[in-house]
């Protein structure tokens, strides 16, 4: 497999066939390129404006996406696409080379921010990560309705393994996003607040785009239910929605009936924690907890001899994130249960 370096403009994203880019965006600091991969596929059905695009590392320290898109461009059949695909393994260069969140060794921004007014084109917002959002923005949205952005806790987050969306005011859209996100097969399908300013998948989702992101795993670490589910789903998504050709069969909690929509909307399903400390889990992701029943312990071992704070639950239903490393800064959401929705 042979990858052609382009600057944007050079990539053809509407021709039949396969085609295999390093996309070339100008490094802020040196004299060189942040190479972004992303692989296009278009098949003899294409139409204008339809596609699915999947996007990993978002985050740079998230690797489920990575991996499921990486092996996705090896299994996937040319043949098979009649519509277009477009599989952008490593969306953010800048932090996955630095394994952290944020462009940490660059601008220091956090693309999953950065879609917001102007980026990439204001004088204070030309940094990597904003002109990244301006390359989707340009490029990839106008191609595509299907979004795949798949994510995972990284560093600071374990989660009950999800798919989430947010809350959109056109009832098909949102019909067809929850079943686009069930098709993943995970134990949870997340619907979560929309309050975050530059989030990708809310431009997506106000675009009217079928929108789907995840939490699949956590650490830093590969998650191989997270992998599974990663593939699966896009594979789902993409035949679903008419850009590749072919059968899939439900898996994993998809397929035995027990998978649960829940919400994390209301304020009262955060805890954030009331100083910094070490933070002790006493029930693990995906335990159905009742108001006020203690989920967790915040220790100050400052003040080694007195109790450990109490994390209670602020609303019954599920424990779906927690913290995942001890040390905890204060206001660090170190706890969230999650609503049923009937």
């Amino acid at each position: 497999m042979t990858r052609a370096i382009v600057r944007p403009s050079g990539l053809d994203l509407d021709s039949p066939g396969r085609r295999d880019y390093w996309v070339a965006l100008e490094h802020d600091s040196t004299w060189g390129d942040h190479l972004l991969p992303l692989t296009v596929i278009v098949g003899d059905q294409v139409e204008a404006g339809r596609g699915l695009v999947a996007f990993g590392a978002n985050h740079g320290n998230e690797y489920e996406g990575p991996v499921a898109i990486k092996h996705l461009l090896h299994e996937i059949n040319s043949a098979d696409v009649c519509g277009r695909l477009i599989l952008v393994p490593v969306l953010n260069p800048a932090a996955f080379g630095s394994g952290t969140r944020e462009s940490t060794a660059d601008d220091g921004v956090n693309l999953n921010r950065a879609f917001v007014e102007g980026a990439g084109l204001t004088p204070a917002l030309k940094g990597i990560t904003h002109r990244i959002a301006a390359f989707v923005r340009e490029y990839i949205w106008p191609r595509v309705h299907v979004v795949q952005d798949i994510h995972a806790g990284g560093r600071g987050h374990r989660f009950a393994l999800c798919t989430s969306f947010h809350h959109v005011e056109d009832p098909e859209q949102r019909r067809i996003i929850e079943a686009t996100a069930r098709w993943f097969g995970t134990p949870f399908v997340m619907i979560y607040q929309d309050d975050t300013p530059g989030l990708l998948p809310s431009e997506a989702e106000r675009l009217g785009k079928i929108t789907v992101g995840t939490e699949l795993g956590w650490g830093e670490t590969v998650n191989p239910e997270g992998v599974r589910y990663a593939c699966h789903g896009i594979r789902a998504a993409a035949i679903h929605h008419g850009q590749l050709r072919g059968a899939i069969e439900p898996i994993g909690h998809h397929a035995d009936g027990t998978q649960k929509l829940v919400a994390m909307v209301d304020r009262n399903c955060f805890t954030p924690a009331p100083f910094s400390g070490h933070y002790e889990p006493r029930m693990n992701c995906g335990t159905f907890v009742r108001r006020g029943d203690t989920v967790g312990l915040l220790h100050d071992f400052q003040r080694v001899d007195e109790q450990p704070w109490p994390v209670r639950a602020g609303i019954d239903g599920y424990v779906l994130c927690q913290a995942a490393r001890a040390p905890v800064a204060q206001g660090l959401h170190i706890l969230v249960v999650a609503q049923e929705v009937d």
